[in-house]
């Protein structure tokens, strides 16, 4: 009380009138001994562990069977030590209880939900979205401006840009700027075709990281990232946003763990790759606004948004904001759409069957359009869509879906609630290789998607871009589907001797 009295200025609290008092608080902390710090530490750990503990018996009271939490950690001490990820966490907990609708674990100290029950995944998703309308990613405006995007963003300003922003991805826009990518896939073939005269094994991710980075570029951004050269920055910094650092992986975890400590730390150091980002947002936005330059594609609408702020409530659209939307566009795509391309040719590489059926189909339905690729010989092609789906059934961009309700709920047919602000887990991982629904999950098989076969599945059981009206914005695919076709109409891919294949138990790592 002494010190912290806010009636005393600190310039007055050393003054000659002080020193007896301060003198006799300090002759008094000195004679404390050894068993009253013990006793004090002891209690302070006391009231840690109860804090941290005191809810553990949560849904044990609900009568939701799950893991045993320990304390400090719940169950998640191996995710935050690196030793899985948690996707693979997931399906261990999907296995282990597969025979309950939902799965109670804890965050930490916080009861969370592992969602198994279809039915009960799509209340979530779909028929109570209004309870479930936030992904949970908590974004501090001040202390990391330029992630606040579509993903993070919570639903009083997710929704009107989601509605504006949907515009963009209209089939009739789609197909509108399709020569686009056609022309980033002759240039791409050009670039592919002095790889293979060298006679090596292709590293495919690399390969089609480079053609994802300029097709985006040019669809999205309208801007030439020169990605299929040696050197290009946006391949250098598009590849550093997903390389952990502590600093990143310090920023998620003060993200989802301590918020509000996230919070009063203000403004972060902003990373290198999101610096070069924003920069290159405001310079095609200064270049387009300095030149009169319109190209009706997605910076545009950003830029009528922001000249316009009465067309969208709730929002305040500063260029951090503006740069924050073209950088998620410009990562997810990215990283979505190698990754997805590459796995795509990487398993045809090992079964010769599935690339001659395609290529086969590919060019029966080229022969309709002058052997040209156009956007309805793409979407005519019914086997390269069951290839793309069986590839994101295998490797799902998202190893889980992630909600968060805001208000108390009960569940449909149980006696389980919840309260507000509890986060629920859809495992899509776990999902997509349950062999109870998918017999040998291991085993890529296109054949999976027929009619008769995906018309027996319920639709919950296969959530690549999750679903219900907070699914991924641009979910179609016309971007993998051109490549694949690409690459498959005029390779013969096989896979690589030079390193050992095929001895990771999974793609996903912690």
């Amino acid at each position: 009380n002494l010190f912290f009295c806010y009636s005393i200025y600190w310039q007055d609290l050393f003054n000659s009138s002080n020193h007896k008092n301060l003198e006799h608080f300090a002759s008094n902390a000195m004679e404390v001994g050894a068993p009253e710090i013990l006793a004090l530490f002891g209690l302070l750990l006391f009231i840690l562990h109860y804090y941290l503990t005191y809810n553990f018996d949560f849904w044990k009271k609900q009568n939701v069977l799950g893991p045993k939490p320990i304390p400090f950690f719940g169950n998640l001490r191996e995710v935050l030590f690196g030793e899985i990820h948690v996707g693979l966490l997931m399906k261990r907990y999907y296995d282990e209880y597969k025979t309950e609708p939902m799965i109670g674990f804890y965050g930490i100290r916080t009861p969370s939900l592992i969602m198994r029950d279809p039915e009960l995944i799509k209340d979530v998703l779909i028929r109570d979205f209004n309870v479930f309308p936030d992904r949970g990613f908590y974004v501090n405006p001040k202390a990391d401006p330029v992630n606040q995007n579509l993903a993070n963003l919570e639903h009083a300003r997710w929704r009107p840009l989601r509605t504006k922003l949907t515009s963009v991805f209209t089939s009739g826009k789609l197909r509108e700027m399709f020569y686009l990518l056609v022309d980033c896939a002759d240039a791409f073939e050009k670039y592919a075709e002095t790889l293979t005269e060298r006679d090596e094994p292709v590293e495919v991710r690399e390969l089609t990281s480079k053609f994802t980075i300029q097709a985006i570029g040019v669809c999205v951004l309208g801007l030439d990232t020169n990605a299929l050269a040696e050197k290009s920055d946006f391949r250098k910094f598009g590849r550093a946003l997903f390389t952990p650092t502590p600093a990143n992986v310090s920023r998620i975890l003060l993200q989802s763990l301590a918020p509000r400590i996230y919070e009063m730390l203000g403004p972060l150091k902003t990373s290198e790759p999101v610096k070069f980002f924003a920069k290159s947002t405001k310079e095609i936005v200064d270049f387009r606004r300095n030149n009169k330059i319109r190209r009706n594609d997605f910076v545009d609408l950003l830029m009528d948004l922001q000249d316009q702020p009465d067309k969208i409530s709730n929002i305040e659209f500063s260029d951090d904001f503006l740069a924050g939307q073209c950088l998620a566009f410009f990562a997810a795509g990215f990283e979505t759409s190698s990754t997805t391309v590459s796995n795509a040719l990487y398993e045809m590489a090992f079964d010769q069957s599935i690339q001659d059926k395609l290529r086969n189909e590919i060019r029966e339905e080229m022969t309709k359009d002058n052997g040209k690729l156009t956007y309805d010989s793409i979407k005519r092609m019914k086997y390269l869509d069951k290839v793309y789906k069986e590839t994101l059934r295998k490797y799902p961009p998202g190893s889980i879906v992630q909600r968060r309700s805001n208000a108390s709920y009960t569940f449909t047919g149980t006696e389980v609630t919840i309260p507000a602000d509890t986060t629920l887990i859809i495992p899509v991982w776990a999902i997509h290789h349950d062999p109870d629904l998918y017999p040998n999950p291991e085993i890529f098989e296109p054949e999976r998607f027929n009619d008769d076969n995906e018309g027996s599945r319920h639709p919950m059981n296969y959530l690549p871009f999750g679903n219900g009206p907070h699914n991924c914005i641009d979910r179609g695919g016309e971007f993998e589907t051109g490549i694949i076709e690409r690459v498959t109409n005029r390779t013969n891919g096989r896979a690589g001797c030079v390193t050992e294949v095929g001895t990771c138990s999974s793609f996903l790592v912690g």
